[in-house]
């Protein structure tokens, strides 16, 4: 039985990373190591700090990424993409080019018997106002329309410095530290998914780039995944057993 891996939050492309073409080089000689090993990997959202595809234009560079995410599918690795707050615009390329299963929504799906929860994070149980106005502005079909109307060399430029802005303006560049039970609102979402769904067995999110293994019940648990800019973690599913790992290069991952 092959494992089947979780990771999220690259943000690869982002211009707050100083490292950003040596982070690249980790995540695909990471994606590289566990190729013959994998039945699947799901990526949880924001494996790009900012990606619009225009009809006939996609974003410069990744080629090392995408180039690894094409060569898992030629082999018969099941790669899931799921969309995230900082690459909500994707459209067919990734489907067509890579070969990629796209989910523009949380995904509920059984794997090796188990049932999962599986989603970027973003939006749920969050009720800052703020955060809800800008995701509803981001997926807003019309505003997308009007922006893609602006020149790639203008609209990628201003994609590119927002997302650096939103991430600079975090002190050190970092999310907030892990809330506790009472007030992450990951935590209160899945617990509160799980009185209405108790057959879950893992709630695996993205977003939060903090590590957190958390037992919800006795059949019940739930990870956020940390994040591919300084703790380069991942989870895997060995049919039996979930770890949550940190990728050390020269190391040989879980099997």
């Amino acid at each position: 039985m092959k494992n089947v891996y979780f990771l999220s939050d690259a943000h690869l492309g982002s211009r707050a990373i100083a490292h950003g073409r040596t982070q690249e080089r980790r995540l695909v000689n990471f994606l590289d190591s566990i190729k013959h090993q994998a039945a699947a990997v799901y990526l949880l959202g924001d494996m790009f700090d900012f990606w619009y595809e225009f009809k006939l234009v996609v974003p410069k560079g990744y080629t090392r990424f995408l180039g690894k995410l094409s060569e898992l599918t030629d082999m018969g690795v099941e790669v899931h993409f799921f969309i995230g707050n900082h690459d909500i615009w994707c459209g067919d390329y990734l489907e067509k080019e890579c070969g990629v299963i796209l989910h523009r929504e949380p995904l509920t799906c059984e794997i090796y018997g188990k049932e999962f929860f599986l989603g970027h994070g973003d939006g749920l149980g969050d009720n800052d106002r703020k955060f809800k106005l800008l995701r509803t502005m981001f997926h807003s079909k019309t505003l997308q329309r009007l922006f893609s109307a602006l020149h790639p060399r203008w609209s990628v430029e201003l994609g590119l410095e927002w997302a650096k802005h939103s991430r600079l303006k975090r002190e050190n560049g970092r999310e907030p530290e892990y809330m506790g039970e009472d007030e992450e609102p990951l935590v209160l979402f899945s617990k509160e998914y799980l009185k209405n769904h108790p057959d879950i067995n893992y709630f695996i999110y993205g977003h939060r780039h903090i590590m957190l293994d958390l037992m919800l019940s006795r059949t019940s648990r739930m990870m956020i995944l940390g994040d591919w800019i300084t703790e380069f973690s991942y989870a895997v599913f060995d049919g039996e057993n979930m770890f949550l790992e940190q990728y050390v290069e020269g190391e040989t991952s879980v099997e």
